[in-house]
Parts: structure tokens; sequence; C-alpha cells
């Protein structure tokens, strides 16, 4: 949480150093460079917005997880950051990857659970795909859940049915309801 904070912090102070040197730079009759892209803030009924973020969670020296989104409203007063256009890393102990991707998110900064609706996909480092509506990342217990019609689409199998667990640390995944599944031609094991 703290990190999430300082990083929020140290962004805004970045964003109000960049504006300043352009300010500076326009006004001595010189254009900053093209590439140079500021990030836009708005403070419409949120307490401050940020474009094209990216957060990175480090434990011990390793990614536990990195975050990307178009933009984040954050609300102070319910320490929670709104997010759109969302794009999440999970890093496991082994080196494997879950990437969760979603129109749009909430954050608690406190618990660090995302929730995320909207065209989600689900797509790991062992090559499968998985398809809903929505789910939850619960932090502490490291799951991904949804409540959704679920799509599993990998080399060897194709499963569909309603509800998912993830176990992120387990490396399991459990469709809860009506699973059809079709095994495909090409490898077994």
């Amino acid at each position: 949480m703290k990190r999430i904070k300082i990083a929020i912090l140290i962004s805004f102070g970045f964003i109000v150093l960049v504006v300043s040197l352009s300010l500076w730079a326009h006004h001595k009759g010189k254009k900053p460079p093209e590439e140079l892209q500021l990030p836009k803030i708005a403070f419409e009924g949120a307490d401050s917005r940020i474009e094209n973020i990216h957060f990175v969670e480090e434990k011990q020296g390793n990614k536990t997880w990195e975050l990307e989104a178009k933009a984040v409203q954050q609300y102070q007063g319910q320490n929670v950051m709104v997010l759109e256009d969302v794009k999440v890393t999970f890093f496991t102990r082994d080196g494997r990857t879950v990437t969760v991707s979603g129109n749009r998110g909430k954050v608690n900064q406190d618990t660090k659970n995302i929730e995320l609706e909207g065209h989600i996909v689900i797509n790991s480092s062992e090559g499968y795909q998985l398809k809903t509506h929505s789910m939850t990342y619960h932090h502490q217990e490291k799951r991904i859940r949804t409540p959704d019609l679920v799509e599993l689409d990998g080399e060897q199998i194709w499963m569909k049915g309603r509800g998912i667990l993830v176990d992120l640390e387990a490396q399991t995944v459990k469709v809860l309801h009506g699973v059809k599944t079709q095994w495909k031609a090409g490898k077994k094991g």
C-alpha cells in the first residue's frame, strides 16, 4: 500500500517537473522534444486521475505482480483505485506468469484485492487462455475467481463451464459447474 502511494506521489512530482520544464522551454522559445508525452491529469469526481500508469510490486528482489492501466482514478477516502484498460501480470516463485486483462477494474489499496470486469482474458505462460466477463483476485490467498461463464483453451484441451477458481500458488484451475471438455488431437501428457 505504501509503495502504491509513494509511486503515485512520485508520479505527481514527475508530472509537475515535466510540465514546469516544458513551460520553461516554451517560454524560452524552444519546443520540447516531440516524443515527450505528458500524462493528463483531471480532477473530476475522483481525488486524482493519472493516465498510462505502470506499477510493480517486488518482494525480496523478485517481482510478485505488475499492473498497467490506461487510466487510474484515486479515491483517497475509500482507499480505492478505479482502473481503465487494465493488464495485471502475476509472477510465481518458479518463474511462470499469469496475465489478466480487462476493460475496467478496482484495486483496494489496503488489501491489494483486485476486481475486473468486461472482456476478461487470462493467459498463462504455459499457453492456456481463459475468457470470462468478470473476476476477482484475492491477494492474500493468491486466487482468481469468477462465478461467470468461462472458456478455457490450451494446446491439448478446450473447456467450458460456469465459475472458476485459479490458485496461483498451487497452480491449479477448477471449473466449478456445468463443465464441458474436449481433448484436442496432438501431444499426450
